[in-house]
């Protein structure tokens, strides 16, 4: 959403009444009553929440995708009231998740796919278009200058490239200054004069018999 310079706010407010033209994007008839995570104390109170999650739903495969339901369980988590206890974490409801990915994979908005090591659903050329076109609407509304055409794929393909800095090696001896003093310290202890040479056994053995005559 940043090659459009629109928020993620504003595209899935508008995407949330495009998903409604979208009919394998359904909402079953307990969601009037189901709470989207043990988190809430309540149900949506928006008889629309179904597409807006949706809608959510299909830009974050987009911009983090390939995820799965794990992953999106804690993007949509929350902290749980636990009355006089400490607030604590909890994951989303991932019955929800799990059927909004397989409606929107139903309608041709999202696939699954593999990167690596990382599997989960990635939005299909129809999903980017269908959202690049709401993110397109908005610019229009808001007098903000279009990109050129295909200029968006080309600032897809180089925010993929990612400049590393080069490498730097600083020894300890350059990254370290000198303390004040070393190398004063230095010559002082060059300059201490020799140590005196032990005597020699036979001086001693002669001071001995010297003590002994007396």
């Amino acid at each position: 959403m940043s090659i459009v310079n629109v928020s993620n706010s504003d595209v899935i407010e508008k995407l949330a009444k495009e998903m409604k033209k979208v009919a394998d994007v359904k909402a079953p008839s307990w969601s009037l009553f189901a709470k989207t995570g043990c988190h809430t104390e309540r149900p949506p109170t928006n008889p629309d929440w179904w597409c807006i999650r949706a809608a959510s739903i299909l830009v974050k495969i987009h911009n983090l995708g390939p995820v799965g339901v794990s992953k999106l369980r804690v993007k949509y988590g929350g902290k749980k009231n636990r009355g006089m206890a400490p607030e604590r974490f909890k994951k989303s409801g991932g019955k929800i998740i799990r059927l909004i990915l397989q409606q929107l994979e139903k309608a041709g908005l999202a696939k699954q796919a593999a990167k690596g090591l990382h599997k989960g659903r990635v939005a299909t050329p129809k999903g980017i278009a269908f959202i690049d076109k709401v993110a397109y609407e908005i610019m229009k509304e808001n007098n903000i200058v279009l990109p050129a055409k295909g200029s968006i794929q080309q600032v897809r393909n180089a925010e993929k490239v990612v400049e590393k800095p080069a490498e730097t090696q600083v020894t300890l001896a350059e990254s370290t200054p000198p303390l004040e003093g070393h190398v004063e310290e230095q010559k002082v202890k060059k300059s201490r004069a020799p140590r005196k040479p032990k005597k020699k056994a036979d001086e001693v053995s002669a001071v001995q018999s010297e003590v002994k005559n007396e």
